[in-house]
């Protein structure tokens, strides 16, 4: 029955910030959402009822869409009960999966639910994911800072896992999992979904001298990641599941990057002759063109994909850039005109880099012709880049322009004294239904045949498109279009319940042979939490030496961050990629008249901010 079982299925992930987005996430081409519940979600700000997860779960179940709850922050001791009453919701809500990082959850009663392996679980080696796999995870949310070849290796070695991986939105500079830089300075833990995205924040960086090497800078804040134009690429590296990140945006930037990925994805594979499918049903169609320049970015990266090559910070810290619209060609005293042809309107919000280099704005006023009449302040100078970083028409075709919709093929034939009419959707369920009907001679046949068909394809208020319609018989007949319109009616509610009764979630793996953890030492990056998790890696083999920052002595802590985006390299002093700069360490961050080492462990290529001990 299943169309797709010799096929790769291809997954497109989108973030769920509530029950709407995540609709219209699906309705957009996601083949998954994934969604916080009230508690131990890894974006506190965006918890969602499980009244309205299981609502989005039904929805998505229509189009064999899937649903994975993130349950993915640590936990304490005192708190398993409603963890375990979380994961126990997750399941009954109709969720496919349930995402985490606390390893304490599998020492409690997990119902019979995929577990996916959640990126803070620090998903880099080969040992480790070999050993979540070992441990019953279906699936690692692999580190943002690994490289397409690191991937390729991993798939190769670990064929039997499922590799998901970033592909658009926010970054993390610090290794998921381990960074505490947050806690440290506000009590409010990154691995208890509170971050304060400290990284977001400008820095001075100085020299060992006391010297300002740069002064109010965005030294940290990186980019967002972009991969559009790469999908081939991380399918051949083993990546299955795309992700797009963004549990905190609003529902029209989920719609639009999800839109454009799943073109890209749609276009892929089309041009697989078979080799690949959508892990999901239906088509989206767009009354827009999804374009993620028009919706909030920081300017846009590949990051480490393709190793380090480029600078991945952004200098606008945590405002938007948005869509490229022009150079300023023409400066006047209330107005000003760029260099192509624009569709700018009144209302709508631009901005620009200022001469001290932050973002500066504003909203237009109103345009004639060429002429922009912003609100109040004008670009500085001829030559400035202009972006626009609110596009009001946009965003509601966003949110009202996509449809998605299960192909459906229509067999009609005719017996004595009955209508046989069977439905077939694409992934090969089926519903007939027999319709009795009394013969009324047609005057015209052609016509008759032709009024079934199209009242048969009005399929408004469905998920159904209908594709083709095979009429069979030999019989001249009449039939009023309400008698059609009811038969029609009824067979595609029919096919709807047989799809909902045949869509299967997947038990949860289980694996017979003993788990042995690959270091014997567990150490504060395993962020253990509870008697739970410590549990589980006792059982394992390993000793815990260390306990998660939250709840260790902070004075032995000093290590706030470990990143993959160094500082030696932006500045040019990387002799490893060919830098020359010479620079005399250590070098300081400085925020708040505070200052933080930064440590350069170049044997591995990663930098790290450390607390001097005087702090």
């Amino acid at each position: 029955m299943d169309r797709k079982s010799d096929k790769i299925p291809l997954e497109l992930l989108s973030p769920a910030k509530d029950m709407q987005s995540g609709m219209l996430a699906v309705m957009s081409g996601a083949d998954a959402v994934y969604i916080g519940g009230p508690g131990f979600s890894a974006r506190k700000a965006a918890g969602n009822s499980w009244d309205d997860i299981g609502k989005l779960c039904s929805f998505a179940r229509q189009f064999y869409a899937k649903v994975y709850v993130a349950i993915n922050t640590i936990f304490y001791d005192g708190e398993e009960s409603q963890v375990q009453d979380s994961l126990n919701k997750a399941y009954h809500s109709g969720a496919d999966a349930v995402i985490i990082q606390d390893m304490g959850i599998l020492k409690l009663d997990l119902p019979p639910i995929d577990i996916i392996a959640s990126t803070q679980c620090n998903n880099v080696d080969l040992e480790h994911i070999g050993f979540l796999r070992d441990s019953g995870f279906t699936r690692v949310i692999l580190a943002r800072e690994l490289s397409l070849e690191e991937i390729r290796k991993i798939h190769e070695e670990i064929p039997d896992i499922e590799l998901e991986a970033f592909v658009h939105g926010a970054l993390c500079v610090s290794y998921s999992g381990r960074c505490y830089f947050s806690q440290f300075l506000s009590g409010r833990s990154a691995n208890r979904g509170e971050c304060m995205q400290v990284c977001r924040l400008p820095f001075d960086l100085v020299g060992s001298d006391g010297n300002a090497i740069q002064k109010n800078k965005y030294l940290l804040s990186t980019k967002d990641l972009s991969m559009s134009g790469h999908l081939q690429d991380m399918i051949d590296a083993g990546v299955t599941s795309f992700k797009i990140e963004g549990r905190l945006k609003d529902a029209s930037y989920i719609g639009n990057v999800t839109a454009k990925y799943s073109k890209e994805l749609d276009r892929i594979v089309a041009d697989s002759k078979g080799r690949y499918c959508r892990s999901s049903s239906g088509k989206a169609d767009l009354d827009y063109e999804p374009d993620p320049d028009k919706s909030f970015n920081r300017g846009f990266t590949q990051y480490f994909y393709y190793g380090r090559k480029e600078s991945v910070i952004s200098d606008n810290g945590q405002r938007s850039l948005g869509e490229f619209i022009g150079k300023v060609r023409d400066l006047k005293k209330n107005h000003f005109t760029l260099d192509r042809p624009h569709d700018l309107k009144n209302g709508e919000g631009i901005c620009w880099s200022g001469r001290n280099g932050e973002a500066d704005g504003v909203n237009i006023n109103s345009v004639d012709g060429e002429k922009i009449f912003p609100f109040k302040k004008l670009p500085h100078s001829i030559g400035t880049d202009i972006f626009r970083n609110e596009n009001p028409l946009f965003e509601k075709a966003v949110l009202s322009g996509a449809e998605r919709r299960v192909g459906v093929k229509l067999n009609i034939s005719e017996t004595e004294g009955f209508f046989i009419i069977s439905a077939s959707d694409e992934d090969g369920n089926i519903a007939k239904l027999n319709f009795p009907h009394e013969r009324t001679k047609a005057k015209d046949t052609a016509i008759s045949e032709e009024n079934i068909r199209k009242q048969m394809s009005k399929t408004g208020g469905t998920i159904f498109n209908i594709l083709k319609i095979d009429i069979v018989s030999g019989q001249d007949f009449f039939i009023p279009v309400s008698t059609i319109n009811g038969w029609r009616r009824e067979i595609l509610e029919t096919l709807l319940e047989v799809r909902l009764k045949n869509y299967i979630r997947r038990p949860k793996l289980r694996h017979e042979k003993t788990i042995v953890c690959p270091t014997t030492k567990i150490d504060r990056s395993y962020n253990v939490s509870n008697q739970f998790s410590e549990g589980f890696y006792k059982d394992c083999g390993a000793e815990i030496v260390e306990k998660a920052y939250e709840i260790s002595d902070k004075k032995y802590v000093r290590v706030l961050m470990t990143s993959k985006h160094c500082l030696k390299h932006c500045l040019g002093s990387c002799s490893k990629y060919g830098g020359t700069v010479k620079v005399i360490e250590p070098l300081y961050l400085v925020l708040m008249d505070r200052k933080y080492i930064l440590d350069f462990d170049c044997k591995n290529c990663v930098m790290k901010i450390v607390i001097p001990d005087n702090q």
